[in-house]
């Protein structure tokens, strides 16, 4: 069985519970395959129904209420999926607005949002256009000022435009979007704005695209990875890195990451420099060019 989510956010758990730790959410139009389902009343202190599912944009695995994702298949199913995937409309601004003209009710919308059958439009009678989307027949009305129809080139200026709506969005644990978000969570969703889809965790992150050697050889959106050392083996003294941190470079000097906040600090070959911690905060352990 197949689902889609269909309000804003959708919190994504570890736990078929509402008090479960929080590992990552899915964002409005977003489709999933449930692969369990946890009846009313079947678990203790669960309340509901919940469904297990696996996210068709990065593959993560968790609970959701059943309340907050709709199923769908069939031929509404292929249709949309079909939509989804080929579209590459997406909601550029931390936040934005959609009016549905099933009802006339609006709907918030995060960066990261994919719109499905995206166009632009113009009202004859106001002389304006408008963005409009659809998603299972329902059509839906947007600023197109919100909206990139095309992911942006990826350089230096275009990183600093995006980035500057995201500074001070505050950390949240398996957050991925404008009123909170984890590390990885905002490397995602900024960097799917240029084009790049990326795993949700940061471990599994650095997986991905090619080395660069030394960090005076950076471009502008070059991935950066962080540890903090773990025993190799109880007997020795080695340590082997672990991934427990990612930002983004805007050049070979500065970082913008989430840690605490969104925020942009110095880096060197050593790590990150923290002004507010007095010291560094993070140990560079590699760079990655996707």
């Amino acid at each position: 069985m197949k689902g889609i989510a269909l309000h804003s956010i959708v919190p994504v758990r570890a736990e078929a519970r509402e008090a479960a730790e929080q590992e990552t959410q899915m964002l409005f139009g977003e489709l999933c395959e449930i692969v369990e389902e946890i009846p009313r009343g079947d678990v203790p202190c669960t309340t509901g129904r919940w469904y297990r599912v696996k996210l068709e944009n990065d593959g993560e695995e968790g609970w959701v209420d059943a309340k907050m994702v709709s199923p769908i298949g069939g031929k509404d199913y292929a249709a949309y999926r079909k939509a989804y995937q080929t579209s590459t409309a997406t909601i550029v601004m931390p936040m934005a607005y959609a009016m549905s003209e099933n009802n006339g009710q609006t709907i918030p919308l995060t960066a990261g949002t994919r719109l499905a059958q995206y166009q632009v439009a113009k009202d004859n009678v106001q002389g304006t256009s408008f963005g409009r989307f659809e998603v299972l027949g329902v059509g839906f009305r947007i600023d197109p000022s919100m909206v990139i129809e095309k992911p942006l080139e990826l350089n230096e200026q275009n990183l600093l435009q995006v980035v500057r709506f995201f500074l001070n969005v505050p950390y949240l644990w398996g957050g991925k979007n404008a009123l909170g978000m984890d590390c990885s969570g905002f490397v995602q969703v900024v960097m799917s704005l240029f084009g790049k889809r990326l795993p949700r965790n940061a471990s599994e992150q650095a997986l991905h695209g090619r080395a660069v050697r030394r960090l005076e050889q950076v471009r502008a959106g070059d991935l950066v990875f962080f540890d903090k050392p773990l025993p190799a083996s109880r007997e020795g003294n080695e340590t082997t890195p672990h991934i427990t941190h990612v930002g983004i470079v805007i050049d070979s000097e500065r970082v913008v990451h989430c840690s605490g906040r969104v925020k942009v600090e110095k880096i060197d070959e050593t790590g990150i420099y923290s002004i507010e911690q007095g010291g560094y905060s993070h140990h560079l352990v590699s760079i990655r060019r996707i």
